[in-house]
């Protein structure tokens, strides 16, 4: 007489239960899922000791510029670089300039030896990072 197959218990355990986690996640990550994100409840009521903000913040990132020191094209990618700004798309995403300009600027930022340029390979193929370099830092906060 046969033995019953039970391999399918390991499919389940060690396979299905991660994916049920894992792929919410990343449908959420890229936008696709927002329809399993259940949205927030709104306050029907506000206590009368409580004030209401001022002005809602707007979710839009626009960068602080010290009004002593003339801003550059230059500067403003230096310093998008300096904030956090690794790919070609946050860095023009954050300081508005169109590709074209930040093409040059990021060319002579890379000559000047403010800034360099490191090649990964992802997950999804090879991928371009950008650096600011100890130069670079030193010359946008001086």
């Amino acid at each position: 007489m046969a033995e019953p197959n039970f391999s399918w218990i390991y499919i389940i355990i060690f396979l299905a239960i991660p994916l049920a986690r894992i792929i919410p996640r990343l449908l959420a990550k890229r936008g696709i899922g927002k329809n399993f994100i259940q949205p927030q409840q709104q306050k029907s009521f506000e206590p009368s000791f409580v004030k209401p903000a001022q002005e809602p913040q707007s979710e839009s990132f626009e960068p602080q510029i010290d009004p002593s020191k003339p801003q550059t094209k230059n500067n403003l990618v230096l310093g998008a670089l300096n904030r956090g700004s690794k790919s070609f798309e946050s860095i023009q995403k954050n300081t508005g300039l169109d590709a074209k300009d930040l093409d040059t600027i990021l060319e002579d930022l890379e000559k000047a030896g403010l800034m360099k340029v490191v090649h990964k390979q992802g997950m999804f193929g090879p991928k371009t990072e950008l650096h600011p370099t100890d130069k670079g830092f030193k010359e946008y906060y001086s």
